[in-house]
């Protein structure tokens, strides 16, 4: 009766360790893959909106007129 018990035991602990290790494989290549590839776009089923770009800059700009303004203001 007990080499019954310990036999399904140690099937029990077989098939825990082979689902330990194939869970640690495919954690780990995903792992190197999101190293690998880190550029790489996840799919989310819309397309992007994409904004026109504005020519005319926003906030503080150096321009001649503010170098020269910083230029008489330092003499």
């Amino acid at each position: 009766m007990s080499k019954i018990k310990v036999e399904q035991n140690q099937i029990r602990l077989d098939s825990q360790r082979r689902e330990f290790i194939t869970k640690s494989t495919l954690l780990g290549a995903g792992l190197v893959a999101s190293c690998v590839l880190p550029d790489t776009a996840i799919a989310t089923g819309t397309e992007p909106e994409l904004k026109p770009e504005t020519s005319q800059k926003k906030g503080y700009q150096l321009t001649q007129h503010v170098i020269d303004y910083y230029k008489s203001a330092a003499s």
